[in-house]
């Protein structure tokens, strides 16, 4: 008798442990949350930055954002919006939402997105008065992944700033080379549009030399990394083209966005 209470006290403390357990994992969880939030907002904050080449280590990112101003556009129109605020609009979830989005078949989805949402956060840097810099979000489908990333133009929104991914599951040493500074070095002084007003910014396959045609439009691929390479191909073309960016683009010089 004396055993079965032991087994049955044995249990019950068990149970009481891993109740009291998964309380406090719970109540962690909860209360950590916002600051979990908070971080992950930095650090997409970093990287629009780190695009832009405003970036600099010492001085927080939230000082340093503040040159930043984050609007919302309507990529049917090109225009900017009010109907959304930015500061509460998820652009993730507005892809996957039939009601904020368009699905797209094969032949246009270049860039493997599936969705496209109808309106898109841009970033704009200002310098007294006129437009600096403007970021844009990208993404598309690499070899194993969705690589999410930013853009940065010149205020002339045709000559490249820089270029940068926050998230991504591409293989390192391969396509995980987005990553590396010295193929991101290669971007800035491209050019995007070509004199007929198409996306001539391209990344190929192999290395750009002075003989190569083109050179200014053109980028090195990544070695060994074929696929990561052309998703990336695919989603410059893709945002920067009419699907994506370049309507609001033209409004932008006009002075119609």
């Amino acid at each position: 008798m004396a055993s079965k209470d032991t087994i049955q006290k044995t249990v019950i403390v068990t149970l009481l442990l891993c109740i009291v357990c998964s309380i406090v994992v719970s109540a962690a969880s909860v209360s950590l949350k916002p600051m979990q939030e908070a971080n992950k907002q930095i650090d997409f904050n970093r990287n629009i930055l780190q695009a832009a080449g405003l970036f600099e280590e010492g001085v927080s990112v939230e000082e340093q954002f503040k040159q930043v101003e984050t609007r919302v556009i309507d990529l049917r129109t090109g225009k900017f919006t009010d109907d959304v605020d930015p500061l509460a609009y998820d652009q993730r979830k507005a892809a996957k939402d039939p009601s904020l989005s368009k699905s797209l078949d094969k032949k246009e989805d270049i860039a493997g997105i599936k969705r496209q949402e109808f309106y898109s956060e841009v970033y704009l840097v200002t310098d007294n008065g006129g437009l600096s810099k403007l970021i844009l979000p990208i993404r598309g489908y690499g070899l194993w992944s969705t690589l999410y990333g930013f853009i940065a133009l010149e205020s002339d929104l045709q000559t490249v700033v820089g270029i940068g991914y926050y998230e991504h599951g591409e293989t390192p040493g391969l396509g995980g080379e987005v990553d590396n500074p010295s193929w991101k070095a290669l971007w800035p002084g491209k050019l995007v549009y070509d004199a007929s007003g198409d996306v001539g910014l391209n990344v190929i396959k192999g290395q750009v030399s002075d003989n190569t045609p083109l050179a200014e439009y053109t980028i090195d691929g990544l070695s060994g990394a074929t696929l990561t390479t052309n998703g990336v191909d695919n989603m410059i073309k893709y945002w920067l083209g009419e699907q994506g960016f370049a309507g609001f683009i033209e409004n932008l010089k006009s002075g119609e966005a």
